[in-house]
């Protein structure tokens, strides 16, 4: 007996309302971190704060996040998804909010912490949700969506932020996101069955191990950021700290590995094209997220265009990842060989890096074009062929479980990965500051001539000649230090092509995944 067209009808359009629900979910948070990496230089600007500062603050919500969604499988079987995803939301706005008003570095850092526990429940739960939500038929499209809205908003994320960076403050970055947290708020509450995912027996909740995971992913995140600085002013300590990260994450593995209902279930996930897929996530999320943070910083500051023109850039190569990503998913069931779809990407992006350390110093915006088509390959012939073949090693059975570790992954290489790109842009511009600025000296006629003809114009503007002499000398500190910053740009888009590189060999050489 056939189902009445009304009520089929309505189940149906919920069905669809679903779909769009959870890749907004999913969507919301990659449109906010994309607008915060974007506008991270004004962000921290504002509050007066260096970047090196950067790093601390991505990873105060990577461990955020991490935290959450180690819990995540706990929180769902005591509280349902619904209720989960309420307190997430809530968090996640709370977080946004004390984002928007924070006045330092203190209170920045606490924002994305509280905001990070909620953020880092959207991506796992959206997934995982999609074969617990849909039929086998109607999966696939649900898997679209999700796919589609993800390099969606990674086309509009960086306008957006540049928009409402020239036009509003960098604290719109945050004041944009809440309207959505509201509206997604009411339809997980509208649209999500209240009991779903909710345990029938009670979920037994042990405070030590979450003690643990914080203490461990704690010192590791701050090793990452602080590294570079600790090394040679407090060796000592970094060596603590790091010894007692890794002690940490193995006695939280052993605990993990012989608990009866763990956090994390290591032992179900050691099947190799499981672990060889881990792997090659880690160097697509390291490799994507250092990219994300150099370019703004090389358009912007390096080649000096404009804000907004940026931002159009970034959201440019973002689009032609989403025509990709709609012609990978339409396609890609006949291409039997998706170790040559990975490679081909890997080489798209190793590319495109050596193309950007290859621009001259006084290009046009339009000169990065080619490179940006190339780069936009990058994100969806990698990660997507990877994606299919590492869950389909797990199976149905364990895809939340293996879902579950990809993301703790996915946060902890996306805050090493911006944390080694600030660092590390920093300390190549002192070291090309200081070899070029040693080279205006008594000796070079050619600095010198410059300097007398911008003493001389400053003078018949009507400066003193002590005046002049003095702005003529912070023009030339000023043209150095943007040439620095260009060349160390340059130099880190030499660095990440071999990595590029090195990521296409890894994909050749292993056999697991094809």
């Amino acid at each position: 007996m056939k189902t009445p067209f009304l009520p089929r009808f309505m189940h149906q359009r919920k069905q669809r309302l679903l779909m769009w629900l959870l890749g907004a979910l999913v969507g919301m948070e990659f449109l906010e971190n994309g607008m915060f990496v974007f506008g991270s230089s004004y962000i921290l600007g504002g509050m007066g704060v260096a970047p090196r500062e950067f790093a601390q603050v991505q990873a105060a919500y990577a461990i955020g996040s991490m935290l959450m969604i180690a819990l995540q499988q706990w929180l769902t079987r005591h509280f349902g998804y619904r209720h989960y995803l309420l307190i997430a939301l809530l968090l996640y706005g709370a977080g946004d909010l004390a984002s928007a008003n924070a006045d330092n570095l203190a209170q920045l850092t606490t924002a994305r912490l509280v905001q990070g526990m909620g953020g880092g429940a959207f991506f796992i739960s959206t997934r995982v949700l999609i074969p617990m939500l849909f039929s086998v038929q109607m999966r696939p499209r649900a898997v679209r969506i999700y796919m589609l809205s993800i390099f969606g908003v990674g086309a509009l994320g960086p306008t957006l932020s540049a928009w409402l960076v020239e036009n509003w403050g960098w604290r719109w970055v945050f004041w944009s996101v809440l309207p959505l947290t509201v509206l997604l708020a009411l339809g997980v509450r509208w649209l999500l069955p209240r009991h779903l995912g909710r345990s029938a027996t009670p979920v037994r909740f042990s405070l030590a191990p979450v003690l643990m995971f914080v203490l461990a992913v704690g010192c590791v995140q701050w090793s990452f950021s602080e590294a570079r600085y600790e090394l040679f002013d407090q060796p000592e300590r970094l060596i603590l700290v790091v010894l007692t990260g890794v002690l940490l994450l193995g006695l939280f593995g052993l605990h993990q590995w012989k608990h009866d209902e763990p956090l994390l279930h290591l032992r179900d996930l050691t099947h190799p094209g499981f672990l060889v897929g881990l792997a090659l996530y880690a160097l697509y999320y390291f490799v994507i997220n250092f990219s994300n943070y150099l370019f703004p910083q090389f358009a912007e500051q390096g080649l000096g265009i404009p804000l907004l023109t940026t931002g159009w850039l970034n959201s440019f190569s973002a689009a032609i990842s989403l025509l990709v990503a709609v012609f990978y998913l339409r396609y890609a069931a006949r291409v039997s060989n998706k170790r040559a779809l990975m490679m081909t990407g890997c080489t798209a992006m190793a590319l495109a890096c050596w193309w950007m350390s290859r621009i001259a110093p006084d290009a046009p915006a339009s000169a990065l074009l080619g490179a940006l088509v190339i780069k936009g390959f990058f994100g969806v012939l990698m990660v997507l062929p990877v994606a299919a073949l590492t869950f389909r090693a797990l199976g149905d059975g364990l895809f939340a479980k293996g879902y579950q570790s990809k993301n703790i992954l996915r946060q902890m290489m996306a805050s090493f990965a911006s944390a080694v790109a600030a660092v590390a842009l920093q300390d190549s511009q002192f070291i090309e500051y200081t070899e070029l600025i040693g080279r205006v000296t008594s000796g070079n006629q050619a600095a010198l001539d410059w300097l007398a003809r911008t003493q001389a114009g400053l003078e018949q503007l009507g400066y003193a000649a002590g005046q002049a002499q003095g702005a003529a000398l912070a023009q030339l500190s000023a043209v150095v230090h943007q040439q620095a910053f260009f060349m160390a740009c340059q130099n880190l888009y030499q660095w990440l092509a071999m990595m590029a590189a090195l990521a296409a060999v890894v994909v050749a050489a292993q056999r697991h995944l094809k």
